[in-house]
């Protein structure tokens, strides 16, 4: 009965609640959903285009704002609270997310600066000023959360599932710029070191956020994200030593190679990315052995 009656205080809690709208945090949600869509019907009146560049910055400015109405209309209604009780933390959860849209909305305004404004592309230069305005109230709501009302974060919004999305995050940005490997044995094999850690990313990172899901499963979550991270580690090590190597031989940087249109300079955002995501996977590994940092080793 004592769990029943909790179940039931629980529910009795969540009604709509319109005062969030007002708040400092329902304001910045508000802004981001507008700035966002406002950047995204711009840039899709801009035209299309068929660089994989183009179709990332249309899903981030589609994507966070999306996220952050599912996050303002539980906040509404205060589902929250259910939320909370039954299955996650919510709070980490929303943090967390608030990360990762500031990571995605002022990364992809960096890439859309580069590509489409220009000293004639008047319009170019008015999305990118929109894209930099989002991802600038995304950086409030997180300077909001992190440093004015101290959250701490149980797993999303902590380094131990914050650095799971910046690898996912550096994975994208790998997946979006991969050129020049077709004919080249070598260079695809790459691509399948890079492409084996990218899809069980997001599914540790679910199962970390849905705490009831994880104490389901048949196995040592915990161990089999070890076993992950060390065969991550591997398979970066193999891309870091053969892309540069195979990219980059008989292939020199033209003289006349402008960021936003050079191929060669695209390869070798490719060969930076490798050495960034390296790097993180080998900083999640030694912090996991070290079991520090709220890092679990089993």
């Amino acid at each position: 009965m004592g769990i029943i009656a909790d179940v039931k205080e629980t529910l009795s809690k969540a009604v709509f609640s319109p005062s969030s709208l007002l708040s400092g945090r329902g304001a910045l949600h508000m802004a981001q959903i507008l700035l966002c869509l406002v950047t995204f019907v711009l840039g899709i009146f801009k035209g299309g285009s068929s660089h994989s560049y183009w179709s990332y910055a249309m899903f981030t400015w589609a994507f966070c704002p999306l996220m952050t109405l599912f996050i303002t209309i539980i906040e509404l209604f205060k589902l929250d609270i259910i939320l909370s009780m039954f299955c996650m933390d919510w709070s980490d959860f929303a943090t967390g997310m608030a990360m990762s849209s500031t990571l995605m909305t002022v990364s992809v305004a960096i890439i859309y600066a580069n590509f489409y404004a220009c000293r004639t592309c008047i319009y170019g230069w008015l999305v990118s000023v929109f894209a930099f305005v989002s991802g600038f109230v995304y950086t409030l709501e997180v300077i909001k959360d992190k440093f004015l009302d101290k959250k701490t974060g149980s797993y999303l919004a902590a380094l131990p599932g914050f650095l799971k999305v910046l690898e996912a995050f550096v994975s994208c940005i790998i997946f979006v710029s991969l050129t020049g490997y077709r004919n080249q044995f070598a260079l695809i094999l790459c691509v399948v070191a890079y492409a084996i850690p990218f899809p069980i990313l997001p599914i540790i990172i679910i199962t970390n956020i849905f705490k009831k899901l994880k104490t389901c499963l048949p196995f040592n979550l915990d161990r089999f994200v070890f076993i992950f991270l060390v065969i991550s580690v591997v398979l970066y090590v193999f891309a870091a030593i053969v892309w540069p190597i195979f990219i980059f031989r008989n292939n020199p940087r033209p003289n006349d190679c402008p960021p936003s249109f050079c191929i060669w300079a695209i390869e070798f955002i490719i060969t930076f990315m490798t050495y960034v995501n390296l790097i993180f996977f080998t900083l999640d590994l030694i912090f996991t052995l070290l079991g520090i940092c709220g890092f679990k080793r089993t």
